[in-house]
């Protein structure tokens, strides 16, 4: 990421730095996802909050174009035609946002992570991933994680294409980490073979983001 793309200093990235030095809003309590659907320290919203770093890009559907690369057999530079050919899912999830939040049963409709990590068979030493999204923000999550059976790249929420504040045309979705791991307005996929810190995890957030242990911060 070069200077020129990294995201604003917004209220929002200066309040977030703050939290994760205070340890803001840690409970202490560790939750079990298979027997506590809501974790420790979130409240349920009905609406979809907002939230990004200052910049919100206009990517048009024409101009898109996802690139998946790194420690793989098969790379891929995919436009929008052939992100759409790939095979669709449609999976409901619930979401969870570091800042508190939690979102019940929201409807997606994309590209299953699995199905793309078939597509470019990652090397046996390829363990981690760097998201790098339009707007210059990169975050990392374990391959593991990535392969959820509950990720994907998705274009529609609810019914709809994924509006530009919520990241569309086309965003990560791996509802089982905090929300800041699902990166907005996607445009690469590297795979690593070692760990590597995106712009949360440098200030303060943890490099996995599990809600239900409340990993926030590092």
């Amino acid at each position: 990421m070069s200077d020129d793309d990294l995201p604003d200093d917004s209220k929002l990235t200066r309040s977030k730095q703050r939290w994760a030095s205070e340890g803001k809003f840690l409970t202490g309590h560790i939750a079990r996802p298979e027997a506590e659907r809501l974790p420790p320290g979130q409240h349920l919203v009905r609406d979809w909050p907002v939230l990004d770093l200052g910049k919100q890009p206009d990517i048009a559907r024409e101009r898109w174009r996802l690139r998946v690369g790194g420690l793989v057999e098969r790379p891929v530079d995919l436009d929008w035609a052939g992100f759409m050919a790939l095979p669709q899912t449609t999976l409901r999830t619930d979401i969870h946002c570091v800042t508190t939040w939690s979102r019940y049963d929201n409807d997606w409709t994309g590209v299953a992570t699995r199905d793309l990590i078939d597509l470019v068979a990652p090397r046996d030493e390829a363990g981690f991933l760097m998201l790098h999204g339009y707007d210059g923000y990169t975050t990392n999550v374990p391959l593991a994680d990535f392969a959820s059976e509950h990720a994907l790249i998705a274009h529609s929420w609810q019914g709809k294409p994924i509006t530009r504040e919520h990241g569309g045309p086309a965003r990560l979705i791996i509802p089982h980490l905090y929300f800041w791991k699902s990166a907005k307005w996607i445009k690469g996929i590297d795979f690593l073979g070692a760990d590597k810190a995106g712009f949360w995890e440098v200030n303060g957030y943890h490099m996995r983001g599990d809600p239900w242990a409340e990993e926030r911060y590092s």
